[in-house]
């Protein structure tokens, strides 16, 4: 079944330029979460949900760019896993980080509630953007 869009991502005007932008995001998250530790005596904000905001972050982006639920469910899917992967990574990989299960819910649990912006009026926030603030191309 094909979605209202009928392809992959979303008619936007640069699909590419954004979709560009959302991989960037998906690299800083995997570089900041495998750089060192850095001390944080009086961290402000748990630990927890720095990691439910970033992914939550990634797949409410990926909502904005995915117009098929096929589509949609495999970025989730990809997301969830790369959170497990980075878990392990900083157990295995770092010197300054260990892996933490809990995280791993934390990521998976802002995933879920980053694709739930899809059952919302804001699924095609970045469509009314574009729309209203980018000139549509020649042609």
């Amino acid at each position: 079944m094909r979605s209202r869009f009928g392809r992959p991502l979303k008619p936007l005007r640069q699909p590419g330029v954004w979709f560009l932008l959302w991989c960037m995001a998906v690299v800083a998250v995997v570089g900041i979460s495998l750089l060192p530790m850095v001390d944080q005596p009086h961290a402000r904000i748990s630990d927890k949900l720095q990691h439910f905001i970033a992914y939550f972050v990634l797949a409410a982006a990926a909502v904005q760019l995915f117009g098929s639920w096929r589509a949609l469910i495999g970025a989730g899917l990809a997301l969830v896993l790369l959170g497990v992967g980075v878990e392990w990574a900083q157990g295995a990989l770092t010197e300054t980080r260990t892996a933490d299960r809990m995280d791993a819910v934390a990521n998976a649990f802002g995933v879920a509630a980053g694709l739930a912006t899809r059952l919302t009026p804001l699924r095609n926030l970045l469509l009314s953007l574009e729309a209203r603030w980018l000139p549509r191309p020649p042609g």
